[in-house]
């Protein structure tokens, strides 16, 4: 499984509320614009693979092709939590890395309820330690509080991280919330579950992402590694056993094993990365990932933080987007819409946020439930 794999088309919808739009509806959208910017139609794809979990059970996949084509081509539904979209491009790439397919297109999309996620019913008794704690806000700010207490990161530190994002997505058309929202202001903003207030909570939206994937034989065929990004490393895991499992997930030890895995694979560290686009799915989140991806050493993400590392200019930007903080998260939609966004930027396509000089990106999405942890980390080149 030696062959390169490139993506050769990738789009995103503008993520916001479709309130008349139907799953199906949304990703073939995205699956046409990821098309078109290949150049391609439906009918030059081998196989399709397709993220969603609010309507896991419907074979969103299929009702995607009623849209844009039945071509009697393979479809494969996905559903891994947040690392939904992740988890189907790479089954995607393993596809072609297989010499199974030469050409397959990767859809996430998903549209989301209003309000609280997670924290509901529970099939039995859960361990004295997650009662009341299951929902995510609760979740990550126990990680954060967790992090505060072996490193010293303050409340202000992890509001930074908020500030940060949303100044990014001011500069991202495709973002839902495209707002300055100054430190003093995300302090002071409602507290969902400190330390993250409602300011530093990512956003239930709706969206969809997409991406077409060919082999390197194909990419030069069709004349396209000019607009070609390699995918020099690809990770997925899950959450090996440890005595915290039986009362918290574990997001830093999976997200750790994914970037390790996906690093070795690609040849490279992480010094060599000019951008990250990583699960800020709150602001707690985020500081933590630096040193989960080792972008920091330990004990060192409230400097990296203060210091304006993880901003654009600054040494290693992270979430240029505007990240889940104000582009918005839905679930399924994320891993994909990560990864056009270091597209755009290794084409040199990103406008007033272009990271300059780019040349190798990474992506990371976490995602959790009651059954446990994954992760997906993938590492891109420019061709």
């Amino acid at each position: 499984m030696s062959q390169d794999v490139f993506i050769i088309g990738a789009d995103m919808l503008k993520f916001g509320r479709f309130p008349d739009r139907t799953v199906p509806d949304l990703g073939a959208e995205a699956a046409l614009l990821a098309l078109r910017d290949a150049g391609l139609g439906i009918g030059d794809i081998d196989a399709f693979y397709c993220g969603n979990l609010v309507e896991a059970m419907e074979m969103v996949g299929q009702r995607i092709l009623h849209h844009i084509g039945q071509t009697g081509i393979p479809v494969v539904n996905v559903a891994n939590a947040c690392a939904t979209g992740a988890t189907a491009l790479r089954e995607g790439l393993m596809a072609i890395k297989s010499g199974m397919h030469d050409v397959v297109l990767c859809v996430g999309v998903e549209k989301l309820p209003r309000g609280l996620m997670g924290g509901g019913a529970q099939p039995s008794p859960q361990l004295e330690g997650l009662f009341g704690s299951t929902s995510m806000p609760s979740v990550f700010a126990q990680v954060g509080q967790e992090y505060a207490r072996n490193h010293g990161a303050t409340f202000e530190q992890f509001a930074k991280v908020s500030v940060k994002n949303h100044h990014h997505s001011t500069m991202n058309p495709k973002a839902m919330y495209r707002i300055e929202t100054p430190l003093e202001m995300v302090m002071q903003a409602e507290m969902i579950s400190w330390p993250n207030t409602k300011l530093m909570c990512s956003v239930n939206v709706d969206g969809a992402a997409a991406a077409v994937l060919a082999s390197e034989k194909t990419t030069r065929r069709l004349g396209l590694m000019g607009q070609a990004v390699r995918i020099r490393g690809s990770a997925l895991a899950s959450d090996p056993w440890s005595p915290r499992n039986q009362t918290m997930p574990d997001f830093n030890t999976v997200t750790r094993l994914a970037a390790a895995r996906a690093y070795e694979m690609a040849g490279l560290g992480p010094d060599d990365i000019d951008l990250v686009e990583l699960h800020d799915c709150f602001a707690t989140a985020e500081l933590v990932h630096y040193e989960n991806l080792s972008l920091c050493g330990e004990g060192e993400a409230g400097r990296m933080i203060d210091e304006g590392e993880a901003a654009l200019g600054g040494r290693i930007p992270v979430n240029v987007s505007g990240g889940l903080l104000s582009k918005g998260h839905p679930l399924s939609a994320t891993g994909i819409a990560n990864v056009y966004e270091v597209v755009t930027h290794l084409r040199g396509q990103a406008g007033a946020r272009q990271v300059e000089g780019a040349r190798i990106g990474l992506t990371h999405v976490v995602g959790a439930g009651h059954a446990g942890a994954a992760a997906g980390v993938h590492i891109l080149e420019k061709a």
